[in-house]
This record gives structure tokens, C-alpha cells and sequence, in this order.
């Protein structure tokens, strides 16, 4: 995978969008690359977390020139494929079991923003910077906005949507979009200790949470109170939680 560098530390995966020379821009080869990492690290019981995270100075500009040419040139039907493959790949985070980390220095723009809202954790580096310029040449940020309207406020989401303003890792700190601001050279290191506190956790719980809060998002409040309960049963069952229970009841 010529567009990803794919290691391993410990339980962590981490996938490494390898294009500096395009600001880690979006691809088809790269998207059909990162589909075939994530569903590799989803189906290794070894890993714990994933980091995604990009190379040189940049987290992701969101397509590059050959795909906007490709968009200016194709029939609706060509478009409506390549925004869903787009689209596949945000899906795909949220399906897989273990927690995404989004690892972003420099610029997220554009598909490249898109792509950090849908992992799960977001962590920047103080100097990060985050937007959606796609309406300065008539483009629609159109398949984030399901992300960004479940993790804003509408008032929030269509400014942020609609005025093309680069924002600050501090304003969607503030705003709960990036969970942590991490401070010099020492980021990537940081993000992969964070990462690897997963390990001391139990793997099915973490995993059935996920899982839990993504399944809940469009249902009502009964019935998210409904989901809860069977999978609180069914977690009480799992060898983690009846070994859990063991352990402090001896103490």
C-alpha cells in the first residue's frame, strides 16, 4: 500500500496516510487502501486501538487536483460512486471494533476534516487547524454533515459547514469535536501512550460500548434505554466482566 504506511506498537495500529507530497490528499488508491487497513486491524484481536495520522506536515487537504479533475468531468452516476466510496470509508470507522483515533497536526480540510469527525477520539496538536473550504468553489460538504450535526449544535454545524473559516484545534476543543490539544514535538509519541491505555482495559467492553453508542443515534429514548439493557446483559456475560466481578469481590 504505496499510500499508507501501516505499523505496529504494542496493541496499536497505526495508519499513516502517506502522500506529504499532497498533503496526505485524498485518493482513490489511498481510500481503497485505508478500507483495506481498517477491516486488516478490525479482524487482528491483538490490536486495541487504532491511530490514524498523517505524514510530513499535513493530517489530510481533502481531494486532490486528479480527483477534482475527475469530479468536473464525470456524469452524476460516476460522482454519485466516488461520494460513495468516500463515504464507505467514514462508515467503515464507526464499524470496526476497536476505538479510531484521529492524530491531527497541520491542516484537516475538506474530506480530510471529514475523515478525523469520523473516528471516534480526535487528538491535535496546538498549531492543528480544521475546515470545510469546499463552498468557495461551489462544492458541498455534503456526507460530513451527517458526522458534524451528531456531534454539534445546528447552529454550530451550518456555520461551520457554510463559511469556509479554518478553525482552531482550542475553538472545536471548546466545542467537544477534539477531545485533547497535545503541545510540542513529542505529538505522535503522546497520541500512541494515550492509545495504548486502551490495554489495560477490557477489549469488550470497550468494543460493545462503541458499538452501544453508534446503534443508539437514531433511536428514541426508550428504545436506546432498551438497547442499553440487553447489552448490559449480554456484557455481564462476557469472560472480562465475570472475571472483573471475581477479581473485586475478593478484595
Amino acid at each position: 500500500m504505496n499510500t499508507l504506511l501501516v505499523e505496529t506498537i504494542g496493541s496499536v495500529r497505526i495508519i499513516t496516510l502517506n502522500r506529504p507530497e499532497k498533503r496526505n490528499a485524498l485518493n482513490d488508491e489511498l481510500i481503497a487502501d485505508l478500507k483495506v487497513a481498517l477491516n486488516e486491524a478490525d479482524a487482528d484481536d491483538n490490536v486495541r486501538a487504532i491511530v490514524i495520522r498523517g505524514a510530513g506536515k499535513d493530517f489530510c487537504s481533502g481531494a486532490d487536483l486528479s480527483a477534482l479533475q475527475k469530479i468536473a468531468s464525470a456524469s452524476h452516476e460516476e460522482n454519485l460512486e466516488d461520494a460513495r466510496s468516500l463515504g464507505e470509508s467514514y462508515k467503515l470507522i464507526r464499524k470496526v471494533r476497536q476505538p479510531v483515533i484521529a492524530a491531527v497536526k497541520g491542516r484537516a480540510l475538506a474530506g480530510g476534516f471529514g475523515l478525523a469527525l469520523a473516528c471516534d477520539v480526535i487528538f491535535a496538536h496546538d498549531e492543528a487547524r480544521f475546515g470545510f473550504p469546499e463552498v468557495k468553489i461551489g462544492f458541498v460538504p455534503a456526507m460530513v454533515a451527517a458526522i458534524l450535526r451528531r456531534n454539534m449544535t445546528e447552529k454550530d454545524a451550518f456555520a461551520t459547514l457554510t463559511l469556509g473559516n479554518e478553525i482552531t484545534a482550542a475553538e472545536l476543543r471548546h466545542r467537544g469535536i477534539v477531545e485533547a490539544i497535545i503541545q510540542g514535538e513529542d505529538f505522535d509519541s503522546d497520541v500512541i501512550a494515550i492509545a495504548k491505555q486502551y490495554e489495560k482495559l477490557s477489549a469488550s467492553a470497550v468494543q460493545m460500548t462503541k458499538r452501544l453508542l453508534y446503534d443508539i443515534d437514531g433511536l428514541d429514548f426508550a428504545s436506546a434505554i432498551e438497547q442499553g439493557a440487553k447489552v448490559n446483559a449480554t456484557a455481564r456475560m462476557t469472560d472480562d466482566c465475570q472475571k472483573g466481578i471475581a477479581k473485586f469481590l475478593e478484595k
